[in-house]
């Protein structure tokens, strides 16, 4: 019988809905909107975090970069210079070496894993097939580093490594491109003017566009990895280039190419560095044991690296997961703003029902007498105009959902900006849309039930 009753004051307010359809459509808009905004902010957010998880593995976990940079002479940060503004015997710098690397993992005490990194780019051939490749010398470790996975094959044996041997892994593109349907395993493809046999194929993985070299994050598809002594032997080594080159380069000047001794012989190499780098590495990429030890060691990995560079402030530390957790905090300030934002778009939604919904009862006073002179009590009344309130929201709140999803689609497909519509956002659009309905139209609906029918009839 109770569900009987108010069954009937639920269809009652669905025929006065309907009676009323373009002012019950423009009640709801505030909700419909209010609940897409809430959807796709915080879809955008979601997608915003999703990103950064996902760069902080592509970058390792508790992993510090040391890369070369520039210094000045002449600013208080590179020590004392002759006069003309080339460093002298006491401060000069050869920059970026394996013995920086070796230093490393015997002073520092937190240090898990350590790769010494040198990049050229080059043309890899096979077949007639020629192709632009990132050439990247590299030790074991750098699989672990980056959380690099094996699609095939197997890594570096010590006796690869030690000897320099021509062994190569190459990324996913490498494969697609040379090697099709084949296994290239045991393969030989030639990079520069030397042929590498593949003995392994890393797995694809998803790189994003907004992935920051800076952090030490690239693409490793379109990359061939060798063992770091076969680059220095058998490749370039740049802290073998002859004096006079030295000296060219401090000048600014310098040749078409370069001249780099191998075994006492001379051969010339097409110039891959557009910067002049003089580094014999490209990067150092250490691994701490502990997150809480990341400040700590890059602070000690700093000093000692400058003690190493007679004071020269010739390279840089960074410690990328750090910089991506500051950036995930940032962002998770501003999607709470962004939240707030859509949350009180929401609340004047409500408040628009609320104004509507006390319209609507001064225009049904004699309704709402009728049906107290009927026998109709407040609590039905109440629950007359609280259901029609809180169907108009909650109709809202489902188109609302519906807008909230396709917008956030409309976004990925535009500005390519990664969302992800969760169904924890959807549960809190609708519940607070339904919410809405039922706080702002109790005051409506407790001002029709309390209207006397005598008065309301006479009106």
């Amino acid at each position: 019988m109770f569900i009987k009753r108010y069954l009937h004051d639920i269809l009652i307010a669905v025929e006065a809905i309907i009676a009323n359809r373009l002012k019950s459509i423009l009640t709801a808009l505030g909700i419909i909107f209010g609940v897409a905004a809430v959807i796709s902010m915080m879809a955008i957010g979601n997608g915003a975090e999703q990103e950064i998880l996902e760069q902080i593995k592509l970058v390792g976990v508790n992993n510090i970069v040391i890369t070369p940079s520039s210094y000045s002479l002449s600013d208080g940060n590179g020590g004392e210079s002759n006069g003309s503004g080339q460093p002298t015997a006491k401060n000069f710098s050869k920059g970026l070496t394996l013995l920086d690397v070796e230093a490393i993992k015997k002073i520092v005490p937190t240090v898990e894993r350590i790769t010494p990194v040198i990049s050229f780019n080059y043309s890899a051939l096979l077949n007639g097939i020629s192709k632009p490749v990132v050439l990247e010398g590299i030790e074991n470790h750098y699989f672990d580093l980056f959380n690099m996975q094996l699609a095939e094959g197997k890594r570096f044996n010590s006796a690869q490594i030690e000897k320099g041997l021509p062994v190569c892994v190459v990324g996913n593109n490498i494969k697609e491109q040379f090697f099709r349907q084949q296994d290239p395993i045991g393969k030989y493809i030639k990079c520069g003017q030397i042929w590498l046999k593949i003995i392994g194929v890393v797995e694809r993985r998803d790189y994003t566009a907004s992935a920051s070299d800076e952090l030490g994050i690239s693409s490793s598809d379109n990359k061939i990895f060798i063992p770091v002594q076969t680059m220095l032997l058998r490749f370039k080594n740049r802290s073998l280039i002859r004096a006079d080159e030295v000296l060219s380069a401090n000048k600014g000047g310098g040749g078409d190419g370069m001249v780099v001794i191998y075994g006492g012989q001379e051969q010339t190499e097409e110039p891959v560095d557009t910067d002049n780098n003089l580094n014999q590495l490209d990067k150092i990429i250490v691994q701490i044991k502990e997150t809480e030890q990341l400040n700590n060691s890059a602070t000690l990995i700093k000093r000692m690296m400058l003690r190493r560079h007679s004071e020269l402030y010739d390279f840089e530390v960074t410690i990328p997961e750090l910089l991506l957790k500051q950036q995930q905090k940032t962002k998770k300030i501003f999607n709470i703003v962004l939240g707030v934002i859509a949350g009180i778009s929401l609340v004047v939604g409500g408040i628009g029902i609320m104004n509507i919904m006390l319209a609507s009862v001064l225009e049904r006073i004699r309704e709402i007498g009728v049906r107290q002179a009927l026998g109709a009590k407040q609590k039905d009344i109440i629950a007359q105009f609280l259901s029609e309130s809180t169907l108009i929201s909650l109709t809202g709140g489902i188109i609302g959902i519906i807008l909230g999803v396709v917008l956030s689609k409309i976004i990925t497909a535009v500005f390519d900006i990664k969302t992800i519509v969760s169904a924890f956002s959807i549960v809190i659009a609708f519940g607070v849309s339904v919410g809405v309905g039922i706080i702002f139209g109790y005051l409506p609906a407790k001002r029709a039930a309390s209207n006397d029918p005598v008065v309301s009839l006479r009106s």
